[in-house]
């Protein structure tokens, strides 16, 4: 190959490569939820948020027949922001949640959260620790074993984990079921002001 032709091919990558490529991917459309204490939560715009009740949010992430029935109702891709009042009655028998015992408002046997014919058994915590939620707050963070059992002979059909972020300032209680992918980093990415 000649000198001349080199020299034109040396200019023709250089001109190529100063040249800012196209975006291949924009970022995901995101949306603002608005929380007491001036939390924010910066969430995928296709997540839809839900007032339950005073002081319940059901967030729905994916399917679900009914978005604002009530906590321990089956088959609704989602997870809970859960304020003060609701943390109060928090635990089994009613007790404030401390984050001792996982957050199962109820003294009956609830249903699996992902299929209504079963029970859920919460059992032993598996991780226990702190997780950064917005610059400056770190929030309680649990996870807690679960299981799905038959009602009728309690054999084992399925296991979740319930993943718990506890923020004891403002008490805020952030409750999923569903090992919902990007919540973490959304929780973690938060703004308060």
């Amino acid at each position: 190959m000649s000198k001349r032709c080199l020299a034109v091919a040396a200019v023709a990558a250089a001109t190529l490569l100063a040249v800012p490529l196209p975006a291949t991917a924009s970022a995901a459309p995101t949306q603002a939820l608005k929380l007491r204490g001036g939390l924010t939560l910066h969430l995928p715009a296709t997540w839809k948020a839900h007032r339950v009740a005073a002081d319940w949010t059901r967030v729905v992430t994916g399917k679900c027949a009914k978005p604002t029935s009530s906590y321990g109702t089956p088959g609704c891709d989602s997870f809970w922001v859960l304020g003060p009042k609701a943390s109060k009655r928090g635990d089994e028998i009613f007790r404030p949640y401390t984050g001792a015992r996982p957050f199962y408002p109820a003294t009956d046997v609830q249903p699996c959260p992902h299929n209504g014919a079963w029970s859920q058994v919460l059992g032993k915590i598996r991780t226990k620790g702190l997780r950064q939620v917005g610059p400056g707050h770190k929030a309680a963070y649990n996870e807690w074993n679960a299981t799905c059992v038959t009602r009728t002979r309690f054999e084992r059909k399925s296991r979740y984990v319930q993943r718990e972020w506890y923020l004891p300032a403002t008490g805020i209680l952030v409750v999923d079921q569903w090992s919902t992918p990007g919540l973490a980093a959304a929780l973690k990415d938060a703004d308060w002001r």
